[in-house]
């Protein structure tokens, strides 16, 4: 009986107690990615989620984003966004970047014919940085030169504005050719901020 009771003290003893040990996992982290970004938005009637999805994801990563565009009064979303960009594009200094997104909405016509920023563009695709545009942002690639047998999409009443340029039009939600990334439309937009996310971890 005796050895009974001390089995039993050394069985207590080395299970602590019976006492349930819980283990404290903290939340995994997304993983930070030091780069910086470029975002060009429409002074009006930009693409609210466009804008939303990838700069989300992106300063969750730990990535800094410049937003930029024609005027730096905070400039109106389609669906009420407000967003006051950092800098005119006037401003911008290509080499600051590792990436340029343009976003769509309809107002961005106001962009596609920009020579300044044709000229951050042609900047960006001479040293091979990633280059995104949505809905139909990538009608600025097109005019801007750089989209010419080049596979893209854009959303579809802007299909013959890039195909004018030389683009080969996919109809694809997202497009990758190279260091270019095209988005067609806002549904688009997770898949479209997914892609250049894996496009800077690279």
């Amino acid at each position: 009986m005796r050895k009974v009771f001390v089995l039993a003290v050394l069985l207590v003893l080395c299970c602590g107690g019976g006492e349930e040990q819980t283990q404290v996992v903290s939340p995994e982290k997304p993983i930070q990615i030091d780069k910086s970004v470029l975002m060009v938005i429409a002074p009006k009637d930009f693409r609210d989620e466009e804008f939303k999805e990838p700069y989300d994801l992106f300063t969750n990563s730990g990535i800094k984003v410049i937003v930029a565009s024609i005027d730096t009064v905070p400039a109106k979303g389609m669906l009420g966004m407000t967003v006051k960009p950092d800098i005119l594009i006037d401003q911008v200094k290509p080499d600051s970047f590792d990436a340029l997104i343009i976003i769509g909405g309809t107002g961005c016509q106001v962009l596609w014919d920009n020579t300044t920023l044709h000229k951050i563009v042609q900047n960006f695709n001479d040293t091979k940085k990633t280059i995104a545009a949505i809905c139909i942002a990538p009608v600025v690639l097109a005019r801007a030169g750089i989209l010419k047998n080049i596979k893209a999409t854009v959303y579809p009443t802007s299909k013959n504005d890039i195909e004018k340029c030389g683009a080969s039009y996919t109809g694809s939600d997202v497009e990758i050719s190279g260091n270019i990334i095209t988005g067609s439309n806002p549904k688009a937009s997770t898949d479209f901020a997914t892609t250049i996310l894996n496009a800077l971890k690279q």
